[in-house]
């Protein structure tokens, strides 16, 4: 019989002393390629900088007869494999627990690749973009075998280059042959490409009933809004999946999300999901901040400079692309020469603005989209 505790840390700590383990899922390190379209929905509401960015926006569609599209400009989250692992696990020891972590960039698994040469059952894990009608969907697929992965993933990339909808159902239940991989449904209810609430619906449900049968959880998402994660609660209870934790870390904070488990190792935590159906799921503190307060200072994380890392990962123009009309993708640093645009600057100086307590606060009540989880 499938269970799903949910704990929240805030409210009662305790829970945790009855476990030897946490469980970071979901996170990612700079193999992950992440869109800036994005941009405009969470700076709207910001006083300045979004009336800012909404003129030079004017601005571009007067001088080129287009909108300026940020869709083709993508950015690289800052941090390596083994500095995006030490996040989650300076978290996880903080609460008096012995580490598991499972790094998934998107359709790359050169992260959990990497960290497996020191750690040899470092998990190796991707978030694979699954193409389906006019929308997508990601698969958290955790812990593929060492030897077959590079393969897995060759075939899992051809799918989302060129997708066939007889494929997929093979892919699916060859992934899940594997009994110690885990294939978790990320942010579910979540309609990223904006299709349409009720479309959106409909497609899941479609996807769930063709292909839920090899699926083992459904996320909780620490980056979704409680009313969204509610929506996915009921999902699992419909299709009969237990729910899981997934941070979707970007940035420098830790996922707000944990699993929690006494398994030993990463394959002993994926049998206690697959096959006892049990799942802890503990809430961080840091979930019950405003979700457009803690993108932006994600994004933060993306535009300011990091002195101690090598060159060629220090500025955000660096670790910012912009995909040009042949196809290719440059650094922004390739393409300005040092001369950021004024509404560029404009952006990174009001984030820079927000990292001061005062401002900050200000910013928080000026959002207020903070929420309180109810179980």
């Amino acid at each position: 019989m499938k269970k799903t505790n949910l704990h929240l840390f805030w409210r009662n700590p305790s829970p945790v002393r009855r476990f030897r383990t946490g469980v970071s899922l979901h996170s990612h390190t700079l193999h992950s390629e992440e869109t800036l379209a994005f941009v405009p929905k969470y700076t709207a509401g910001i006083p300045v900088l979004g009336s800012a960015i909404r003129r030079q926006e004017d601005k571009y569609r007067a001088a080129k007869g287009r909108a300026l599209d940020f869709s083709k400009a993508f950015w690289r989250p800052p941090l390596a494999p083994g500095e995006a692992c030490q996040i989650e696990r300076r978290q996880i020891e903080g609460l008096g627990l012995d580490p598991l972590v499972s790094l998934s960039d998107h359709d790359d698994i050169q992260a959990g690749r990497l960290m497996a040469v020191v750690a040899p059952d470092f998990p190796i894990s991707v978030e694979w973009t699954i193409p389906f009608g006019p929308s997508f969907f990601h698969l958290g697929v955790h812990n593929l075998p060492p030897r077959q992965a590079p393969g897995i993933m060759s075939s899992l990339a051809e799918f989302t280059a060129h997708p066939v909808r007889s494929r997929l159902g093979e892919l699916i239940a060859f992934l899940n042959e594997f009994p110690e991989t885990l294939i978790v449904l990320n942010h579910p209810a979540w309609d990223e490409p904006g299709i349409g609430e009720l479309e959106h619906a409909q497609l899941l449900g479609r996807f769930l009933e063709r292909y839920g049968m090899h699926i083992h959880a459904l996320e909780l998402n620490g980056l979704r809004p409680w009313r969204e994660n509610l929506r996915v609660s009921g999902l699992a209870q419909q299709y009969g999946h237990v729910l899981i934790s997934g941070g979707d870390r970007h940035g420098l904070e830790a996922n707000a999300n944990l699993n929690l488990t006494n398994a030993q190792t990463f394959a002993e935590f994926v049998v206690e999901i697959r096959d006892e159906k049990i799942s802890d799921i503990l809430f961080m503190p840091q979930y019950r901040e405003s979700l457009r307060l803690r993108m932006i200072e994600t994004m933060w994380d993306v535009v300011r400079e990091y002195p101690e890392f090598p060159a060629g990962r220090r500025r955000w123009s660096d670790r910012v692309f912009y995909k040009q009309d042949d196809g290719t993708s440059k650094p922004v640093c390739m393409l300005w020469n040092g001369n950021e645009p004024w509404v560029v600057k404009c952006f990174v100086n009001g984030l820079r603005a927000m990292k001061h307590q005062g401002f900050r606060g200000a910013l928080r009540l000026a959002l207020g989209d903070a929420h309180e989880v109810v179980l």
